[in-house]
């Protein structure tokens, strides 16, 4: 109870202004040098605030009592009050103490820093029944908070309460109570806005508080929906700045620098522009027409985004002069960082600390560069020579080269972007960031990704999930295996196979394509046509042969073709247009490739056949009424391409076919890459007047848009060099469009009335507790696998150890005959090539018999481990496994036991918990599964059972995350029953899960 008559709690308080200097040791733990036994590193961690800044939440130490006082002060006289009751001016040395000194068990305080000062504090102290304090057994503690009146209003109380209710869950406290004036409605709406279950009071002009800290549905939807806003508005000021410095912009001799600031001129920016140098002479006042500088703090105003382009040892002191101006963000351009292992990776991580130090968000280092394309802001901070055009792709690499040949593919195309992000080295800012601003961006309508490394997969896999739901996200991952992950992204072990991550990221939605070339064609047709209704596929043209070959890669496929139409080598571009609007209006198909070679007949020459056809086949589609997806096929067909893209919803009305808006230059479009920055600065246009600097003249204004006045556009239609491509592009967007619908109806996770729950808890338990000091886990032995898996209804079928013939006739008996005789040896295991398992043994003498049979054959009795089981009813050999990944979460692994999915890796992937709906998608994504439903004329089996079996497991990990691994090996399922014949477990305590508890930048 904190009233005037106790001694007041504060929390622990700190100072908004930002310090001088590089890596700021007191944003970590100020004894890092020299920590306490007893002092929590993990609970430290950087956040993304309301207004996309950034701050850092760590454990109050006793050297925090000048930090304290500091932040203390500068609190408004309401607000102390509003934290103590009563008139409050001045910590006493008593409170200082109290204040600062904690056991982190019973006693916890939490500090909000930026740039190494107090912003606000949160603490808890244990208390009994009575409110007095307490220590364990007692699960219930007090809590108060304390923040500074200028950063009230960002979040900083919230993001504070999702850290101190984690930490205090760890400490086995399980509510908070709170006591609140009525007046102070800003902290009692962070309580109630939590989404934790709580009761309220009020009582001698108090309300006091009490709830839950248990994680329900609403607190994770609250945390979530927080976490996304703080992120995409992180990116958003990156992206949308109103004003750019650019730092190491040489005077004379070009460099990557005044280069990076041309292409801002180039594009037109709308903001402030200026440039900086240490090296420019005192009277240099303008560099290409823009205000010249030799430090930050001499601009003057305000800089939301700097674009460093420094050597590595200089970047430090670059970063401390931005952030003590105050600048919102930061593009590093620079390298020398994780891209040269060791060293540069421990730069890296002390220049993440330093930019996050100072509440800024960080693109690179490494990077390429920024662009966005809104015409109000027309931002070109990259390397790319010329501004992209205008569409609604968004584009995301982790590769400036990957990037730039992006940009020249998808441009020449004709799609245009809406933003585009080049991270380099991923430090800071990642896929997940951008994924979060584009998710709702009215600007992107489809998502292009290219990435080397996935650093919080389950993260990844929840945010794509969220966004494939509106705007198709399409990733190629490069570096797919771990030994090739580039040096410079540090990213959390995984222990899943690149199949396994790629299998949960289509459970999410995500389209995963194989290459570069896959993701353009696949971006192209989702940017400029609608999604399929189904799988059917009308094909017609002027080549039977280009016909049959995208028939049969429709097979290919899986999707449905009808007959190709041949119009044979003399159809004319009218002869198109009728088959194009005979084939939209057809109700039996859901798609349309149109297949044109050059025309051949009297005349052929007379006019320009690409040119002509492609208004002929937008003709048809303007004037149908259908919503289906045309694809074009073409071979040698000039201009064709470009007469599809001319009329489109993604361009500028002003940017025809031939004379596109921010065209890249000729050999760059060839080769994809710039060589040199001396190239990079040869293909920037001469400055412009657009750019809007201090005397300069006004924006160049925007060509007008169609669509910005309500004007219909007719679609682009995609075009490709060979049916394999369309056809595979067409393919992928099928499945995302049946996606989609599975996912209005995502199934359940049932409730199962037979389950104990608590008794297993308390198993795992007693198993974990009976483990030697230090050991990181355990295998229990069959009797505990039995009964673990028994309270939650997986029984497995008996078998009795037989170490000698004897023993075995003993086992059979009691078991009854038949009986089967199999070794447990684990490298004997699940290998029926070894004739290690003998079946349908009728009497003793038949187990004698092979009993003698394989000990001759394989090895003694104790080698072989041998056991004798009953005999389960014949089906189908499965294996069902689930396994805690610390990147990924819980996966829940099915697959055909032997040959299918050891040697062809035919296995599907969910991530727990499992749906019913998961649960027969995944038995039925099998390439294997025919022989699960009647295959060559074989009885079906039993599915239902083995749905339920599946579901049944990921109850168990789900609700025992102690349960690291299960293997039931062989799962034999019959046509009316399922047995588990085999299976094991393996208990530990849960590794921490990327993606799971309070929200939290990662650090790599």
């Amino acid at each position: 109870m904190e009233t005037p008559a106790d001694p007041p709690r504060p929390e622990e308080p700190s100072s908004a202004a930002p310090v001088p200097g590089g890596d700021r040791p007191q944003d970590r733990h100020p004894s890092a040098q020299a920590p306490d036994a007893g002092y929590p590193a993990h609970w430290e961690a950087d956040v993304v605030l309301r207004d996309g800044g950034t701050a850092r939440i760590r454990p109050i130490t006793a050297d925090d009592a000048e930090r304290l006082v500091s932040f203390y002060e500068q609190v408004s006289d309401e607000s102390k009050y509003y934290r103590f009751f009563a008139p409050y001016p001045k910590l006493s040395a008593k409170d200082v103490h109290r204040f600062t000194h904690h056991d982190f068990v019973d006693r916890v305080g939490l500090a909000a820093t930026i740039g190494g000062e107090f912003i606000a504090t949160v603490r808890f102290d244990r208390v009994d029944a009575t409110g007095r304090p307490a220590s364990a057994p007692a699960d219930e503690a007090e809590v108060a908070f304390l923040v500074q009146d200028a950063y009230q209003g960002r979040g900083v109380a919230s993001a504070l309460l999702e850290h101190i209710a984690a930490v205090a869950r760890e400490r086995g406290i399980r509510r908070f109570g709170a006591e609140v004036l009525p007046h102070n409605t800003k902290m009692i709406k962070v309580f109630t806005d939590a989404g934790y279950q709580q009761k309220r009071s009020f009582e001698d002009g108090v309300v006091h508080l009490t709830f839950g800290l248990e994680p329900t549905e609403r607190s994770l939807a609250v945390q979530y929906a927080r976490e996304q806003r703080a992120e995409s508005r992180s990116v958003q000021r990156l992206l949308a700045p109103a004003s750019v410095a650019v730092v190491g912009a040489k005077r004379a001799g070009g460099g990557v620098g005044r280069s990076i600031l041309r292409n801002l001129l180039a594009a037109g920016y709308t903001g402030r522009l200026s440039a900086v140098n240490s090296s420019f002479p005192e009277d240099q006042g303008t560099l290409d027409g823009v205000p010249a500088f030799r430090t930050v703090k001499e601009i003057g105003e305000d800089v939301d985004l700097a674009v460093v382009v420094v050597p590595a040892e200089r970047v430090p002191e670059a970063v401390a002069e931005c952030g003590e101006h105050g600048v919102r963000g930061l593009v590093v351009i620079s390298a020398g960082y994780g891209e040269s292992v060791t060293a540069g990776r421990a730069r890296q991580r002390r220049l993440v600390r330093q930019a996050r130090s100072y509440g800024m968000r960080l693109v690179g280092p490494n990077a390429f560069g920024l662009v966005n394309t809104d015409p109000a802001v027309r931002l070109n901070a990259s390397l790319a020579p010329e501004l992209a055009p205008r569409g609604r792709v968004g584009l995301f690499t982790q590769s400036g080269a990957i990037g730039i040949a992006l940009l020249s593919e998808l441009h020449q195309r004709g799609t245009g972007l809406s933003t585009f992000v080049s991270a380099g080295n991923r430090a800071d800012v990642s896929g997940n960031d951008v994924l979060q601003y584009w998710y709702d961006d009215p600007d992107t309508d489809v998502a292009l990704m290219y990435l080397e490394s996935i650093g919080n997969p389950r993260k990844f896999t929840r945010l794509a999930r969220r966004a494939a739901a509106t705007k198709p996200l399409v990733v190629v991952q490069g570096a797919r295996h771990s030994a090739a992950t580039p040096p410079s992204h540090a990213v959390a072990e995984t222990r899943l196979p690149h199949a396994t991550v790629s299998a949960l990221l289509a459970q999410a939605g995500v389209i995963r394509v194989e290459t570069v070339t896959d993701l353009v064609d696949t971006g192209v047709l989702l940017a400029g046509q609608p999604l399929p209704e189904g799988p059917r596929v009308a094909i017609l043209g002027n080549s039977e042969s280009l016909g049959l070959l995208t028939y049969d890669a429709c097979l290919t496929e899986g999707l449905r073709p009808r007959t190709p139409l041949d119009l044979t080598t003399s159809a004319s571009p009218e002869d198109f247009r009728h088959a194009l609007e005979q084939a939209l209006a057809d109700p039996d198909s859901d798609a349309v490739v149109v297949t044109a070679i050059p025309w051949v007949g009297e005349g052929a020459l007379d006019w320009p056949e690409g040119e002509v056809l492609g208004a002929a086949l937008r003709e048809a589609v303007a004037a149908s009424e259908s919503r289906k997806p045309v694809l074009v096929v073409h071979v040698e067909l000039g201009g064709l391409a470009h007469a599809l893209s001319a009329a489109t919803a993604t361009l500028p009305a002003s940017a025809g076919p031939h004379t596109p808006g921010g065209a890249v230059r000729a050999d760059v479009r060839e080769t994809g890459v710039v060589r040199d920055e001396g190239e990079a600065r040869a293909a920037v246009r001469e400055p412009g007047a657009a750019a809007r600097v201090t005397g300069g003249p006004a924006p160049v204004r925007e060509p007008e848009d169609p669509l910005a006045e309500g004007r219909p556009a007719t679609p682009r239609i995609p075009a490709y060099p060979a049916p394999e491509r369309a056809v595979r592009a067409l393919a992928r967007a099928v499945r995302h469009a049946q996606w989609r619908t599975d996912t209005e109806h995502p199934g359940r996770v049932p409730e199962f009335d037979d389950i104990d729950e608590h008794g297993a808890a308390e198993r795992v338990a007693a198993l974990l507790d009976a483990l030697p000091a230090g050991a990181r886990g355990t295998t229990p032995g069959p009797e505990a696998t039995e009964d673990l898996l028994r309270r939650y209804g997986i029984p497995v079928l008996r078998a009795l150890p037989a170490p000698d013939a004897d023993s075995a006739a003993r086992a059979a008996a009691e078991l009854g005959y038949p009986v089967a005789l199999k070794i447990t040896a684990p490298h004997l295991r699940h290998r029926p090539d070894l004739g290690g398992v003998r079946l349908d043994l009728a009497d003793e003498t038949d187990l004698r018999r092979a009993y003698a049979d394989l000990t001759a054959l394989l090895g003694s009795p104790a080698e072989l481990r041998p056991v004798v089981q009953s005999m389960a009813p014949r089906g189908v050999d499965t294996v069902v496994r689930a396994v805690i990944d610390p990147a990924a979460g819980a996966v829940l692994s099915f697959g055909l036991a032997g040959a299918p999915s050891e040697l062809l890796g035919d296995t599907a992937h969910r991530l727990v918990p499992v749906t019913d709906r998961d649960a027969a998608d995944q038995v039925r994504s099998l390439r294997s599964a025919p022989l699960l439903f009647g295959w060559r004329g074989a009885a079906p089996v039993d599915t239902d059972a083995l749905q339920e079996l599946i579901q049944r497991v990921s109850r168990l990990v789900d609700d025992h995350p102690e349960i690291v691994a299960v293997s039931l090996e062989p799962v034999v399922v019959a046509p009316r029953t399922v047995r588990v014949l085999g299976a094991s477990l393996r208990l530990a305590h849960p590794p921490a899960v990327g993606g799971e508890g309070p929200r939290r930048m990662p650090m790599y």
